[in-house]
């Protein structure tokens, strides 16, 4: 099975028990009731985060048969995480509870991410999930979807977590489709090393997203053409460029290196209410659309599409819009989706499907 592939069909040996299987630490999330310093917000909301676990919402959401794997404590907050999730749609059977270490919880400014106000504090240091280890989780559970997806969050959370990174994007017969979100977090690697591991962990997955952003930041690499030569191995390499859009570069099986298809996508014009949620969301839409078989084109409007819907709403996960909506804007020629805007509600309503400024 390769990323290029229509992953529709089913595996060899047998019928896959899960379209995608994500692999990750979901965490408790504290929202600010207003803006300001954490020092001075009197309350939060309680809310849940996790990019592995997002994906698997968002595909759950969208009709896929999704499962998440991954540790939490034996504590209230592990019992809201697995609940929270399981509303969603996504199989949490495999989802094991430790009790000895507890579920990781954060809080965060209302600010945005990218700005000089914006705080977070992490509070999962010897979290459950930071226990994941080859010795410890399911293999056969992750190996058993058409798709396993994955992070580099997972791979800085402890030595064995990178163990077990490790152990699943190292290419072997028979093993599923390997979808690889690079999701470089500085702050979360005690040493230097952190961008080698990620470079060596993209290069054994089939399928890579990277923000053209923090691949400049991780390897010193600049522009998507530049990315793609860092990262020959992966059959399809998904390069994000923010607002500009994203490219694609893709090639059959069995093909040399040299012989990649570029497929450039401009992103949407959003109404953006909150700028959370649409890197998972991005990822969420263009692993829908390529376990459908869709062409590469319309596999990146998918994800655009899906990021839209995460960009449109307060918090991290939306709900997708339905799939006949969705195909239909997807299928739009270039001059109507480059006149497509999207604002807050526009996946229950057709009437906003297309407008100008």
């Amino acid at each position: 099975m390769t990323a290029s592939a229509d992953v529709s069909a089913e595996r060899d040996g047998g019928a896959a028990t899960a379209d995608v299987v994500c692999l990750g630490e979901s965490m408790v999330t504290f929202l600010p009731s207003r803006p300001g310093r954490l020092a001075d917000v009197p309350s939060f909301g309680r809310g849940i985060g996790g990019a592995e676990s997002n994906v698997a919402c968002a595909l759950a959401a969208a009709g896929h048969r999704a499962r998440w794997v991954g540790r939490v404590g034996a504590d209230g907050f592990g019992d809201h995480l697995v609940e929270a999730v399981a509303a969603y749609g996504v199989d949490t059977s495999a989802v094991q509870r430790d009790p000895h270490r507890p579920t990781g919880v954060y809080f965060r400014t209302a600010a945005d991410r990218d700005t000089d106000g914006f705080e977070v504090v992490y509070y999962r240091a010897g979290s459950a999930a930071s226990a994941m280890s080859p010795r410890n989780m399911p293999l056969d559970e992750l190996a058993a979807g058409r798709v396993l997806h994955l992070s580099g969050i997972t791979a800085a959370l402890s030595a064995d977590c990178l163990a077990l990174t490790r152990e699943l994007t190292t290419r072997r017969p028979g093993r599923p489709l390997v979808s690889f979100d690079v999701n470089h977090r500085a702050h979360l690697w005690h040493e230097a090393e952190g961008p080698r591991v990620l470079l060596d962990l993209a290069r054994g997955a089939d399928l890579v997203f990277v923000g053209e952003d923090e691949a400049e930041a991780a390897w010193g690499v600049r522009g998507a053409a530049a990315i793609r030569r860092a990262l020959p191995e992966p059959e399809v390499l998904v390069v994000k460029q923010g607002a500009e859009g994203a490219t694609a570069f893709t090639r059959a099986p069995g093909e040399s290196r040299d012989a990649d298809t570029v497929t450039a996508v401009p992103a949407l014009r959003v109404d953006v209410v909150a700028p959370v949620g649409a890197g998972d969301a991005f990822a969420a839409g263009f692993l829908s659309a390529t376990l459908r078989g869709l062409p590469v084109r319309d596999r990146i409007r998918h994800g655009h599409l899906m990021a839209a819907a995460a960009l449109t709403v307060p918090g991290d996960l939306a709900a997708p819009p339905f799939r006949a909506h969705a195909d239909r804007l997807a299928a739009l020629d270039d001059d109507a989706w480059g006149r497509l805007r999207l604002g807050p509600g526009w996946t229950g309503a057709a009437d906003q499907e297309v407008r100008t400024p």
